[in-house]
């Protein structure tokens, strides 16, 4: 049971950071210190999504759930409805490119927002 629940925080986490990367720049519109957490981030998710490079957070819930006894996931809330999210069935590197395009291309609008405010702010 507590492996299950350790499995189920790290796809809470993971889900929180893929939240965070996409829609972090938001928070940066109103507390811009945030943006020193946001950034690294963000590069991050954009690097594994263009790389196609694993997340250090799946194979860690992997080793939980195997942990757990589990041999595949019994569909309880975080994997019904949480995991198709971040694990979406047709993945192909394709789609892993185009979503990395689209957090990044989000982010960079999003600082050039954020940029011009304060810009404006200043003069």
């Amino acid at each position: 049971m507590l492996y299950r629940f350790l499995a189920d925080l790290v796809v809470l986490a993971h889900f929180i950071f893929a939240l965070f990367s996409v829609f972090g720049g938001f928070c940066v519109l109103k507390w811009r210190r945030v943006a020193w957490i946001h950034v690294p981030v963000a590069l991050w998710a954009v690097t594994i999504e263009f790389t196609g490079w694993g997340c250090p957070l799946t194979p860690l819930e992997d080793w939980l759930r195997v942990k757990s006894g589990a041999t595949g996931y019994n569909l309880g809330l975080v994997e019904h409805y949480i995991l198709p999210l971040i694990y979406p069935s047709p993945l192909t590197r394709g789609l892993q490119i185009v979503l990395g395009a689209i957090v990044l291309s989000l982010n960079a609008v999003l600082y050039a927002w954020v940029l011009r405010l304060v810009i404006r702010n200043r003069t």
